[in-house]
């Protein structure tokens, strides 16, 4: 992970192309899937916290960013850095690649600058987009980055996406989509290192939060999990 990839976003160009991107696609989610963000208010206004979503669809990746008006930074999977167009896209809309089938440090260290450069991050805990109406074995990522940063974790639950995109679909469905913004769950930053109880702790409280907004999430658009 070279620097360059974390601060490309500084240039004038992104940005604009960043703010651009974003514009068309919070129009898009409105025209197409009705989109619904509930709970702005619990978004902190300043300072860098995580963003922890649960991720059905491809669809949440583009619209994530919908939520709030400063600029986002994400982790996604490396395969989408295959080619150089991909690349150029999904650096420029702040994202940075992560290897999933190993210990990647060098995304945790990418993730630990975009946090000190003061920024929110996008960080799936379910680790890829998932199938089913049980959100479970989540990954320790955010819990270790808030813990080692003491930084907030905001869940996000997300009904309806996968009714509109599944995982496999090669069209569209236009369905309804809303985010439910959660209570932001604070911890201290750790001395030198986070132990592990805290994480799992915090890894527990964020799995029971993202369970009960993504079954609030689904029940109002219509797709009840089952």
């Amino acid at each position: 992970m070279s620097e360059e990839v974390v601060r490309t976003h500084y240039s004038v160009a992104a940005n604009t192309f960043y703010w651009f991107v974003r514009a068309a696609v919070a129009i898009l989610a409105k025209v197409l899937f009705r989109l619904k963000i509930e709970g702005r208010e619990r978004l902190p206004t300043a300072g860098p916290y995580i963003i922890a979503p649960t991720h059905r669809s491809n669809l949440d990746g583009f619209m994530i960013s919908t939520i709030s008006q400063r600029r986002i930074r994400f982790m996604a999977k490396d395969s989408l850095w295959s080619n150089r167009p991909s690349g150029w896209f999904f650096t420029t809309m702040g994202g940075f690649p992560v290897d999933r089938e190993h210990a990647d440090r060098q995304a945790l260290r990418a993730c630990g600058e975009v946090i000190e450069m003061g920024y929110p991050l996008i960080v799936f805990p379910e680790g890829q987009r998932r199938e089913g109406p049980d959100i479970e074995n989540l990954y320790q990522g955010p819990a270790y980055l808030a813990h080692k940063f003491g930084i907030p974790i905001v869940p996000i639950g997300i009904g309806g996406s996968a009714t509109a995109m599944p995982v496999g679909a090669k069209y569209l469905r236009l369905h309804r989509i809303e985010f439910i913004i959660g209570e932001p769950i604070n911890v201290a930053p750790s001395e030198r290192r986070a132990k592990r109880s805290q994480v799992e702790a915090t890894t527990d409280q964020l799995e029971k939060q993202l369970q009960e907004l993504f079954d609030e999430a689904q029940r109002r658009v219509g797709t009840p999990n089952e």
